[in-house]
């Protein structure tokens, strides 16, 4: 697949917007400025990036609880994030989703889900709404190793086989689902093993590498927007942080982390970009002032905004509430 360097420098530009955007709230929490949880995606970067640089607007995608880096990906703007994460007003869900189900819609977005394995019958959901309306638009289902034993996500790819649904099964596997190994909790070394058991495409990609990302997902997206089906693809990654932020991590080791951290995606991506003369130093250090200048805003927009007030607490819901 020819990539050009426009889309490459577009891909370097998204991997480290997720991951300064990760930091500073990683920051914003640790002073007590973020109320609930947070489970952030650095380290992750290559996957939600290269996956969604081949959707459209009118593409669809399901999340999950550590979905600050797919809403990116697909678009999101950080400055309606960084409002959300802060529980204002002025967030993509008026400050009444917060870190774990920040949507929108009109990018497509359906919402990342504080539910594991919520997000796979939603996203079979999309693509058979995408099917019946005629269009050749497509999901994408993000979802975790934990997620993928979960019925929900088993259940989705089901339908999917049965109906050539449009949907892109995409499994994050950074190897453990909160503090459990995968190698303890799979009797099948990948996840995408499962593939044929519902007899879709199954591939397992190093999930650190964007362009082969890129390039797997592109595959995917093709074969689903020309009527032929869902795909499984998955991504071998691993979170440099703790399953939420304050997690002790006792479960894995400094050496484990170590060793992932030299297979970091974005200065393995930068060093590539370097070598072919995509990038110069001087542009990277342009890229990431200006990425640092857009959360700089977006913290001070958040910051500045108002809380929801005690009044609105039942606007915007989709059920009836008693008097």
């Amino acid at each position: 697949m020819d990539i050009s360097k426009e889309k490459m420098v577009e891909m370097y530009t998204i991997m480290n917007r997720i991951r300064m955007f990760e930091m500073r709230v990683s920051e914003l929490f640790a002073a007590g400025k973020i109320p609930g949880f947070v489970h952030l995606y650095a380290g992750e970067e290559a996957v939600a990036t290269g996956v969604c640089s081949n959707l459209r607007i009118s593409d669809f995608i399901t999340s999950t609880h550590r979905g600050h880096g797919h809403l990116i990906a697909k678009g999101g703007d950080v400055k309606f994030m960084m409002a959300e994460v802060l529980g204002k007003r002025t967030g993509y869900c008026k400050g009444k989703g917060g870190s774990m189900h920040i949507a929108d819609r009109d990018l497509g977005i359906l919402g990342a889900n504080g539910i594991v394995g919520a997000g796979p019958p939603l996203a079979a959901g999309a693509a058979l709404a995408c099917q019946y309306q005629d269009t050749d638009n497509v999901a994408v289902c993000f979802f975790g190793d934990g997620a993928s034993n979960q019925g929900t996500t088993h259940e989705a790819m089901n339908l999917a086989t049965c109906w050539k649904l449009p949907v892109v099964f995409v499994a994050e596997n950074n190897m453990y689902g909160i503090s459990s190994c995968t190698i303890n909790s799979m009797c099948v070394p990948n996840i995408a093993d499962r593939a044929g058991a519902y007899d879709m495409p199954g591939i397992v990609l190093d999930g650190n590498d964007v362009m082969a990302v890129y390039e797997a997902a592109g595959e995917a997206i093709k074969r689903a927007r020309a009527g032929q089906g869902p795909s499984l693809i998955e991504c071998k990654t691993y979170r440099h942080r703790g399953h939420f932020e304050g997690d002790p991590c006792v479960y894995r080791s400094k050496e484990e982390l170590d060793e992932w951290k030299e297979k970091d995606p974005i200065p393995r991506f930068e060093s590539k970009l370097l070598e072919l003369g995509v990038l110069t130093p001087e542009k990277t250090k342009e890229i990431k002032g200006s990425i640092q200048a857009q959360i700089a805003e977006a913290e001070s927009f958040g910051e500045s905004s108002p809380y929801p007030d005690p009044s609105e607490i039942t606007f915007d819901l989709y059920t009836e509430v008693a008097s």
